[in-house]
Parts: structure tokens; C-alpha cells; sequence
């Protein structure tokens, strides 16, 4: 268990301000980032890493987009378009869920 920066789990201060407001609870990421126990902080309310599950993007569900704060898989897909330049969805594409909640 150690402490890290929220930007190793939450990529951006969009991301991590959605985080603090309880809209984000978890980040896929192409590669594992956090252990299960690790810490981060922002605006000064501690998260803890509670899971971190290797997955693929097929297993997502709009469940998974409603806790990384899209309305549902579609719009979420459309996101990672946007926000990724050589992005292409591939449902065999490996991914680390790394779900997280307030220790406050």
C-alpha cells in the first residue's frame, strides 16, 4: 500500500475534479497504475484504490461509462475517440479497472 499521485489513476484535473465530486469512482487505463490499498488525494479528501481487475474493452458495460462519468458505452467510446488521437475501439483490447472511493 503506498501513496500516489492522483494523476497516475485520473489522467486529467477535469477527471480528478469529477472524482472529488463522487461522478467518477473508477479509470480504465491501458496499463495498471495502482495497487489495491494504494492512496491518493485531491483537494484534500483521501481516495483508496479498492480494485484493480484486468479486463477487456468488450467486458465494459454502461455501468463502467456511468462510473467514469459518460451517460452509457456509446457516448463513453465516443469520449476516448475524442480525447485520444490513434484510439480505435477493439473489444480484445486489454485494459486495468482501477476502482477506487473515499476513505472521508
Amino acid at each position: 500500500m503506498a501513496e500516489i499521485d492522483a494523476g497516475e489513476v485520473l489522467p486529467n484535473e477535469h477527471v480528478q475534479s469529477m472524482a472529488a465530486a463522487g461522478r467518477v469512482t473508477q479509470m480504465h487505463r491501458g496499463h495498471k497504475y495502482a495497487d489495491e490499498g494504494d492512496t491518493f488525494e485531491i483537494d484534500g479528501t483521501t481516495f483508496e484504490v479498492t480494485d484493480v481487475t484486468h479486463r477487456t474493452l468488450g467486458d465494459l458495460t454502461d455501468e463502467d461509462a456511468q462510473r467514469e462519468g459518460s451517460e452509457d458505452i456509446e457516448a463513453y467510446r465516443e469520449r476516448l475517440n475524442r480525447v485520444h488521437d490513434e484510439f480505435e475501439w477493439d473489444d480484445d483490447s486489454e485494459v486495468v479497472r482501477h476502482r477506487f472511493e473515499s476513505r472521508e
